[in-house]
């Protein structure tokens, strides 16, 4: 078997799971087999009967997890699930070994379709927001509302902080740099990723750091890990350089839903100047900037990530009432 073929091997390999996924008090994980993948599904079910769903994409090298500290803030309103991406969390690898964005956009429609779902209240954070902006694009029928979290939309001058993860894309250099920090231990893993994750990586609870580093040496067991680490960096950046209507800024300015963005100063992936071509590009959006917060606003600054939502729903349903009073009145003259 040849060195290229080796990755392909390994991450379609069956592979018994090496622990159990940490599920907080309150949310539930289920399995849910569609055709060609099986994806872990997240969800805290709402406080209410009849809410509307909202379904929440988490960033490259993330999880569900990263949804659990606003999901609970938002279950009086909105009926939340997050889902693992293919190879990522507790899904296993995809049957296609599609990692591009249009693959994980696929399987997240065909999540949607096959609960019948839609439209729902979309969240998408970094490559999520990715996947995410493309869903909307693409399926209009899906997405109620769309909320961005840094997401991982081109830009022409990438920060130096983000080269290294753009480098994951590179072959080879996931083998390269899974040799060279064999000797890191979970814990130095978990500080690396906080420290360019996390806005202040200091606000971080002790329990917090713990239950990260049980992941992490989960997720070390699993031998298809950099595989999908890899090849969605790789599928980032093959987005990044695709052109005309299949081009995520083209697809951004497509977008239909009422739409959220949140950036933060202190993101060391995706640049806070990216704010406002964004806030440009959707057409129907509106912009919280947080300037004390990294990559991962949804989790470092949940409550104020909470309340921007929940303004936003506020406004897309009293903009519905408006429309459905003014069209009962058209009606009545008729």
């Amino acid at each position: 078997m040849s060195s290229t073929e080796l990755p392909r091997a390994l991450a379609t390999a069956a592979a018994p799971k090496p622990g159990a996924v940490a599920v907080a008090e309150g949310e539930r994980l289920d399995s849910v087999g569609l055709p060609g993948l099986t994806l872990s599904v997240r969800s805290r079910p709402s406080a209410g009967a009849g809410l509307e769903r909202a379904l929440f994409v988490h960033g490259l090298g993330g999880s569900s997890q990263n949804w659990s500290a606003l999901m609970p803030l938002l279950e009086d309103v909105v009926d939340c699930e997050a889902i693992d991406l293919p190879g990522f969390g507790d899904s296993p690898p995809p049957d296609d070994g599609d990692y591009s964005v249009t693959g994980h956009a696929r399987a997240v429609i065909r999540y949607l379709d096959a609960r019948e779902h839609g439209p729902v209240h979309l969240f998408g954070n970094s490559l999520g927001g990715a996947v995410t902006t493309r869903v909307a694009a693409v399926r209009p029928d899906l997405v109620r509302t769309l909320t961005l979290v840094s997401p991982a939309l081109p830009e022409l001058r990438v920060q130096r902080t983000a080269v290294p993860t753009g480098l994951l894309a590179v072959p080879g250099i996931a083998g390269l740099f899974t040799r060279l920090t064999k000797e890191w231990t979970p814990e130095q893993r978990v500080r690396g990723v906080m420290a360019l994750c996390y806005g202040d990586p200091g606000k971080v609870s002790p329990e917090g750091f713990r239950a990260a580093v049980r992941e992490m040496e989960r997720r070390l067991e699993l031998p298809y890990m950099w595989d999908a680490m890899a090849r969605s960096a790789r599928g980032i950046v093959n987005a990044y350089t695709l052109g005309g209507q299949h081009g995520l800024w083209r697809q951004a300015e497509r977008v239909l839903a009422p739409t959220l963005l949140v950036y933060g100063g202190r993101d060391q992936l995706v640049s806070y100047r990216m704010a406002r071509k964004a806030a440009a590009a959707f057409r129907d959006s509106r912009l919280l900037t947080l300037p004390e917060a990294g990559h991962v606003a949804m989790m470092e600054y949940p409550s104020t990530v909470a309340t921007a939502f929940r303004e936003l729903l506020t406004d897309v349903r009293e903009l519905s009432a408006r429309q459905g009073a003014r069209a009962a009145v058209a009606g009545s003259g008729s």
